[in-house]
């Protein structure tokens, strides 16, 4: 009798562990910026992004905005060979990398403040 206990205590904890990890691993919508334009202000974005990595206002009054929305190191691989006799050593090694990939979102705002065009390059 107490093993049918415990193995049901068992497998309750096992599905309520997994129904977190399920819930936990849940993604956000991606956000529709097509409907955003000519409605979403400058300040909703700061709201809701923070403030911009990079920000200039341009010669016709507009401001393009950007964010760095997710930053990814690089990866590398290196291979390397040495020879070691006497007093004498060499060696040679050759590295190769992907470099960085951040994910940039860049917003265009009319001069009243309002969203009018953006771009991500993701």
């Amino acid at each position: 009798m107490k093993t049918g206990l415990a193995s049901t205590f068992s497998s309750l904890v096992t599905l309520v562990l997994a129904a977190l990890v399920m819930t936990g691993c849940a993604t956000t919508r991606p956000i529709d910026w097509n409907s955003r334009v000519g409605s979403y202000t400058f300040d909703q974005a700061v709201t809701e992004l923070g403030p911009p990595d990079k920000q200039a206002k341009l010669s016709d009054g507009k401001t393009v905005a950007v964010w760095i929305t997710h930053r990814e190191g690089g990866t590398s691989f290196s291979v390397g060979t040495g020879f070691y006799g006497g007093n004498t050593g060499f060696g040679v090694g050759q590295t190769v990398g992907t470099g960085y990939s951040d994910r940039v979102l860049t917003l265009t705002f009319g001069t009243n403040n309002v969203l009018t065009a953006w771009s991500k390059n993701y």
